[in-house]
């Protein structure tokens, strides 16, 4: 085969795709800028060289024999292949999988409105996502990025903090009809609590309430009630069937508050010392790719602080 398609073969094979795609010797040659002539002696010697007719030569028109269309369209494939690829190479395009872990409701608020834009910023990046509960131990080798929100620390990792995050209680206000005001920490005593018990990495059923409470010095008051769940984005579910009064994430809440689903009875809002970031092996940020969709994601985050907006 490689002495049956030495170089000038393939500079007929190109001569050939174009005039295959025109069906005209003619408009072949002003695409070539050479003479009518010139391709019509170099398609003779392809079929020379080839021992088979590509095209048929009628009365003002030409036609493909069978063996011309099939190899045309292996030969138009293959340039298509390659101009492809060139441009790829020049414009930077990056290709391939990354795999994507995230806390869930980060994932589902956060994240998900976003992944449209990544997808047009970089069409031939899969990302390859999944939903891991914080209780779940970062590995290295489970993921390229993982979402994450702790305190900064990942033993052997690298962490990009991304912000911090800040809770509140929520509640509908259906809520409020039927029962005594919700004005004051103390009146909680009076409404059914909810709660997420996976908060953050490390911490227990009760602790968002816990750090609600201690911050803004609550009179103290029986958490250890309620309904709980294993996922903040239920938790709110919960809050806005009016099941209860919970504890919000104000990066992934914004919706909810100005629907009116769900309203903040209490002004403060409290930092929990907690941190969303990127967490990735060391080193993996000299895969351009992995280092691209880092990048994003970051410029992202950047957007949504300085505009106050965190969920968009």
């Amino acid at each position: 085969m490689s002495r049956l398609l030495h170089a000038q073969t393939h500079a007929w094979l190109k001569v050939f795709a174009i005039s295959a795609r025109h069906l005209s010797f003619t408009r072949a040659a002003e695409e070539l800028h050479v003479t009518t002539g010139a391709v019509s002696q170099q398609i003779k010697q392809l079929e020379e060289r080839l021992g088979f007719k590509l095209f048929r030569r009628l009365p003002r028109r030409l036609e493909l024999t069978e063996e011309g269309r099939r190899l045309a369209a292996v030969v138009d494939e293959a340039y298509q292949a390659v101009g492809l690829e060139v441009r790829r190479l020049r414009s930077g395009v990056m290709s391939g999988v990354i795999r994507l872990r995230s806390v869930p409701s980060f994932l589902h608020k956060w994240l998900m409105p976003r992944l449209p834009r990544l997808q047009a910023r970089f069409p031939d990046i899969e990302l390859h996502v999944r939903a891991e509960d914080s209780s779940l131990s970062l590995r290295d080798g489970d993921f390229d990025l993982a979402l994450d929100l702790n305190d900064g620390q990942a033993p052997g990792l690298s962490i990009t903090s991304l912000m911090e995050e800040h809770i509140f209680p929520v509640c509908a206000p259906a809520l409020l009809r039927g029962r005594p005001p919700l004005r004051h920490p103390a009146d909680l005593a009076w409404y059914p609590l909810l709660h997420d018990v996976t908060a953050w990495r490390g911490s227990h059923e009760h602790a968002e309430w816990e750090r609600y409470l201690e911050a803004i010095e609550a009179p103290p008051l029986n958490l250890r009630r309620g309904y709980t769940f294993n996922r903040n984005h239920l938790t709110m579910e919960a809050a806005i069937a009016g099941m209860g009064v919970a504890i919000a994430r104000q990066t992934l809440i914004r919706g909810e508050l100005e629907s009116g689903a769900l309203i903040a009875p209490f002004a403060q809002r409290v930092p929990t010392g907690m941190r969303y970031g990127i967490v990735h092996a060391p080193g993996a940020l000299d895969d351009r790719r992995v280092s691209a969709v880092h990048d994003w994601i970051v410029e992202e985050a950047r957007r949504a602080t300085q505009a106050g907006l965190p969920v968009e």
